[in-house]
């Protein structure tokens, strides 16, 4: 029997608020992978949460490369190394270490190149972290970027980021480094009552546009969620532009059961009585385009 694929999760852990690693993990192993995270740091809550003086920021550099070396000695071997929000600067030598020693020709590397949303870096990013984090993504086979994440990449102004097909297009090329890396750009609309992602596929070179419906909030959390799901469901062997469609439909269910039962929006979205729903085949849909 074929072993479950392996995923090195290198992503923080907020102990309150739905985001990376409490969103990675499950959503990876319902859809029958073997998560193996290695955190980056230990918030007390998310970064949507305002600052408190008991608010906790641990980081966890020193663990992260003792873990990559008993993982090294006990002969660890993994199907995708997919990396999120970072401590610092410094665990970006780190994590390029860790691509040295573990990363294989046929190993997936998906980089959500986490640095901020609404058009402003994150509290916790200086300018030198998301220098880095520009080079990181550079080695990766997928970035996932909403559009702020997308604009400091390019080094363009949040303020020109494009809002139709055309402009889109263009940002996607660019972000592939001339089709060396697929990009699934998040956060994107076509138009009015839609939202989703742009998708560059380095394998053929196409663009294509996975759209569902809008719900009328913005939790935090949603970018892991697609990333998580999406990466999934690329190891399952589905194409990028459907696995794209896939993240984008199950994030759009969640938001709207969560508004539905009342959640608040910094706790994030209530997936979990969700995850049903990607432990089988990609459900068959009608496109909203």
């Amino acid at each position: 029997m074929k072993r479950a694929p392996r995923i090195a999760a290198i992503q923080d852990l907020s102990g309150f608020g739905r985001c990376s690693t409490t969103v990675v993990l499950p959503v990876l192993s319902a859809m029958g992978g073997q998560c193996c995270p290695m955190l980056t740091a230990y918030l007390s809550a998310h970064t949507a949460f305002p600052p408190s003086p008991h608010s906790v920021f641990l980081d966890l550099s020193d663990q992260m490369s003792e873990t990559a070396a008993h993982w090294a000695e006990l002969g660890v071997t993994f199907d995708a190394i997919y990396s999120g929000f970072l401590g610092s600067a410094g665990q970006i030598a780190q994590i390029e270490a860790f691509y040295r020693q573990f990363r294989r020709a046929d190993t997936l590397v998906l980089v959500d190149p986490v640095m901020g949303d609404h058009g402003k870096p994150y509290r916790t990013y200086t300018p030198e972290l998301c220098r880095r984090m520009e080079e990181l993504a550079a080695q990766a086979d997928v970035i996932t970027p909403n559009l702020t994440e997308a604009s400091l990449l390019l080094g363009e102004d949040y303020a020109s980021c494009p809002g139709d097909e055309a402009g889109l297009r263009a940002w996607l090329e660019r972000l592939s480094l001339d089709g060396q890396r697929s990009v699934v750009l998040t956060g994107v609309s076509l138009h009015p009552g839609v939202t989703g992602a742009g998708c560059f596929d380095r394998e053929s070179g196409r663009i294509s546009f996975a759209m569902a419906r809008q719900e009328p909030a913005r939790f935090s959390g949603t970018g892991d969620l697609f990333a998580s799901v999406l990466l999934g469901s690329l190891l399952r062997g589905e194409g990028l532009a459907d696995a794209s469609q896939r993240a984008a439909d199950f994030v759009q269910h969640c938001v709207a059961y969560t508004l539905a039962v009342g959640t608040p929006l910094p706790e994030g979205v209530q997936f979990e009585p969700l995850l049903g729903e990607l432990m089988g085949p990609a459900p068959s849909r009608t496109d909203v385009r």
